[in-house]
């Protein structure tokens, strides 16, 4: 792998003007020559329009994409040397796999005896020699894939974009074609630029991950990093299986979450509020009296190479991965080696948005009403014959002012009536924290909430948001 970078996105943002939708947002990444790098992220989270907008099939709304030093942010297609393989192979069904493959040469009027050079050498590369006068029908799903990037690769393209190109095969074919893949880039030697919403694929075959979640870069890093050290309670859920806590710092190297206080590596400042990752390959099941929590199992499922255990400890519940088993309904102890605790700073998610003032002195957001005092918002005013004054006695002009209104997450309640709350919205995405479900509510205003609840709720409910007048905090926008 070369130290030049082939590719650079400088603030790539890309909002749809039909709609107003913002599929990628603020988006920055540097490629190395040579280098194997996947965007992973749930469904949605723009990874295929980035993937797009470096094709060129999606121009940016604002950004750069530089290509060895030249922007080629605004150049179509076919002016970029950069082929894309689908997830449906889109081959020819009509011709036979060296016409699929020579398609594209034909097109530039290459003299046959360079493209049947051309297409016998990719053969080879992917294995399939002799493949030529078959019928794209008698191939194997795995043997289909293997066309569609000689195809791509006969173009002699700098880097080729693969847009989760193994979704349409089994298991066990997808496990096989993931080591093909790695093994043919590492004899290849060019850029390639893989996405899926796939965390094993990721790990097995990327030299740098992108995480990405509604739009937004998340962590970039090698697989190591990513799940060694996630960056925030997402990556951390997303990247393998975690339990996830919330957590105080007590003092140094030490934190105390799930009802217990650990040692742990990180030096974070006394009382600070952290999110604790625990991987559950590293909690240790001692007996009762020699552990740091204790707990009682609920579940045991035997994974073939482990036991996946379930233990409820409090209010808590820890999930651990072990070659032990135990019995349901045991009284077991759990402890963690510092190295086995992942400290993050927790983000502050408290939710904020404006309001106006009505008519009737009442804030209003949304056409809803927010029934607050009014004189809270303004310290030392009066209400007077439906006119709002000023501690002085002056009137004052509430027409232009907007009223900052502040809630924590967990003073949120969610609604299955959409009708019930301030505003409504849909869940995209969902963490469990141990204790509690922590959500994320996209409104109906295209604002991402988080909400703490709980219970359960699936993704892509659609919720009331009630927001109970004496959690929330007012003042004037400034």
């Amino acid at each position: 792998m070369s130290d030049r970078y082939i590719i650079e996105l400088n603030s790539i943002t890309k909002t749809y003007e039909d709609n107003g939708f913002t599929a990628v947002e603020d988006f920055n990444l540097k490629v190395k020559q040579g280098e194997f790098v996947t965007f992973l992220g749930p469904s949605g989270c723009g990874k295929t329009t980035t993937l797009r907008m470096i094709a060129g099939f999606e121009l940016p709304s604002s950004g750069q994409i530089l290509l060895d030093g030249q922007d080629i942010a605004q150049f179509p297609p076919n002016k970029r040397p950069i082929n894309t393989v689908f997830q449906r192979y889109a081959l020819f069904p009509h011709m036979n796999i060296y016409d699929n493959i020579a398609f594209g040469l034909k097109l530039k009027k290459m003299k046959p005896e360079l493209i049947k050079k051309k297409v016998s050498h990719v053969l080879e590369m992917v294995d399939l020699e002799g493949f030529e006068k078959r019928k794209v029908s008698t191939l194997s799903g795995g043997q289909q894939q293997r066309i569609a990037i000689a195809r791509a690769l006969v173009n002699e393209p700098k880097i080729l974009l693969l847009d989760e190109p193994l979704g349409a095969l089994d298991l066990k074919m997808r496990k096989e074609m993931q080591l093909e893949l790695k093994n043919m880039h590492a004899k290849l030697g060019i850029t390639f630029i893989y996405v899926t919403h796939d965390q094993e694929e990721a790990l097995t075959m990327s030299d740098k991950i992108v995480v990405m979640n509604n739009g937004r870069t998340q962590q970039i890093g090698t697989p190591e990093d990513i799940y060694n050290e996630p960056k925030n309670a997402f990556v951390a859920d997303f990247i393998g299986q975690s339990n996830i806590f919330k957590g105080i710092m007590t003092g140094h190297l030490k934190a105390r979450f799930a009802g217990g206080e650990f040692d742990c590596m990180d030096d974070v400042p006394e009382g600070t509020l952290v999110d604790v990752v625990v991987r559950p390959e590293d909690v240790i099941i001692t007996k009762p009296e020699d552990g740091i929590i204790t707990g009682v199992v609920t579940s045991v499922i035997f994974k073939g190479i482990h036991y996946e255990i379930t233990v409820e400890s409090g209010k808590y519940e820890m999930v651990i991965q072990s070659i032990k088993s135990a019995k349901v309904g045991d009284t077991i102890g759990m402890s963690l080696e510092p190295e086995g605790i992942h400290i993050m700073i927790a983000e502050d998610h408290t939710t904020r948005f404006e309001a106006e003032v009505g008519d009737d002195l009442n804030l209003v957001y949304s056409d809803r009403t927010i029934p607050c005092d009014v004189t809270k918002v303004f310290p030392g005013s009066r209400i007077k014959d439906g006119e709002l004054f000023d501690a002085s006695g002056e009137k004052i002009d509430t027409s232009e002012i907007k009223v900052l209104v502040s809630i924590q997450p967990g003073d949120i309640q969610l609604s299955d009536d959409v009708e019930a709350g301030l505003t409504s919205g849909k869940i995209i995405n969902l963490i469990y924290k141990g204790d509690h479900y922590s959500y994320v509510v996209r409104t109906i205003h295209g604002h991402d909430l988080i909400v703490d609840d709980e219970y359960l709720w699936n993704m892509d409910d659609m919720v009331g948001l009630v927001m109970p007048e004496d959690k929330m905090t007012f003042s004037v926008k400034k």
